[in-house]
């Protein structure tokens, strides 16, 4: 399998985290999303993934799976073990619940190319920008804050996908110093996850296109 990969997006982390956890091996493509323009937004790789975003993993049979949310699912079923979606139905919806609070209501809105249109279409200052993205990260994790049961992880002992979508959030938060004080839970989750060897490998830093 081959992983369309930047070692910045907080999708692909997510994607990283699981491929780490299930101890499944990829080839690697990086796509740059500043550099010449957008590596993401040339033709080869709209062939592959027409949303132009990352990641993207293409299967041995030439399939191209994409959406993160939708490419841990895929592995889940791939690799049984460890599950990232729960057994237990309630515990399953909790965690995709979470997962897509992330993936479909935080995360999008602090988007590469929505804070780009912000700029460079609506002529926002970068104050505005920065006060919008605060706003969408704080208002998402203020809900998660009362969603979640860590004990350590979100939802029990072990990772699942609603740790896979949050740790990547509250890299972002940190790389935009955006205050998490008012909510000890999610920060203690981002603690348990730091310490755990899969999140450390697939953490932004040490990925060999880290810049």
């Amino acid at each position: 399998m081959l992983l369309y990969d930047y070692f910045r997006s907080s999708a692909a982390f997510r994607v990283r985290i699981a491929l780490a956890l299930k101890g499944i091996s990829v080839e690697r493509r990086f796509v740059h999303l500043v550099r010449d323009g957008g590596m993401q937004k040339k033709k080869a790789y709209r062939e592959k993934n027409p949303q132009a975003l990352v990641p993207a993993l293409e299967l041995d049979n030439g399939v191209t799976l994409t959406q993160s949310v939708a490419i841990i699912e895929y592995l889940d079923t791939l690799q049984p073990t460890p599950r990232l979606i729960p057994d237990d139905p309630i515990l399953a919806a909790k965690s995709r619940a979470v997962a897509l609070a992330v993936a479909c209501d935080i995360h999008p809105l602090g988007n590469l190319r929505v804070l780009a249109y912000l700029r460079d279409e609506l002529g926002q200052s970068e104050q505005a920008i920065a006060d919008w993205r605060k706003r969408w990260v704080h208002d998402g994790l203020a809900a998660i804050e009362q969603l979640i049961d860590p004990a350590p992880f979100c939802f029990g002992a072990q990772p699942t996908i609603a740790d896979l979508c949050l740790a990547p959030q509250l890299f972002y938060a940190a790389r935009f110093t955006i205050p998490l004080d008012a909510f000890p839970k999610v920060r203690a989750v981002g603690a348990t996850c730091d310490a755990h060897p899969a999140f450390r490998a697939a953490h932004p830093s040490a990925q060999p296109d880290a810049e």
